[in-house]
């Protein structure tokens, strides 16, 4: 593989990396766009995080039972809960979430589901957001997946 073109960012991430400065991640709702409801526009991840992406996570018990057949608030209960158990697994929590990606099967249901994900998520800098309506998720019973993209620093 001929990485020659990518030489020079490739250098500078190397070097941004573990000599940058710690910072958190800047939450930017720039001017000239909507003023966002329970999300935040941009999100700039300082140099020097980790980058995390959790998998979707469903109505599941960690006995793979499914929590919460449809209800929407039982259901982003247990997601959320999911959600927090990766984040520990990596080092992380809440806090350190700079993206959600959510899919439910019935968006009349989103202010159920913003009810609970405001429990969870730094409400003073949430994380920036995209809401989906599917016709369906893998498992019929299921109906909402979370994905979560988090910014944890290093040590």
């Amino acid at each position: 593989m001929n990485l020659r073109g990518f030489a020079p960012l490739l250098g500078s991430v190397i070097l941004a990396g573990p000599l940058a400065a710690q910072a958190a991640p800047t939450f930017v709702n720039p001017p000239g766009l909507s003023k966002p409801g329970g999300y935040t526009h941009a999100v700039v991840v300082p140099s020097g995080s980790r980058l995390v992406v959790i998998s979707g996570q469903v109505a599941l018990d960690s006995a793979g039972r499914i929590v919460g057949a449809g209800s929407m608030t039982a259901q982003a209960t247990q997601v959320f809960e999911n959600l927090k158990a990766a984040l520990a697994g990596v080092g992380a929590t809440f806090k350190d979430v700079v993206k959600l990606n959510t899919y439910v099967t019935n968006i009349g249901q989103s202010q159920a589901f913003r009810d609970v994900r405001d429990k969870y998520v730094n409400t003073d800098a949430p994380p920036a957001s995209t809401l989906i309506e599917v016709r369906r998720l893998f498992r019929t019973e299921f109906i909402v997946e979370v994905e979560a993209i988090v910014a944890v620093p290093n040590p």
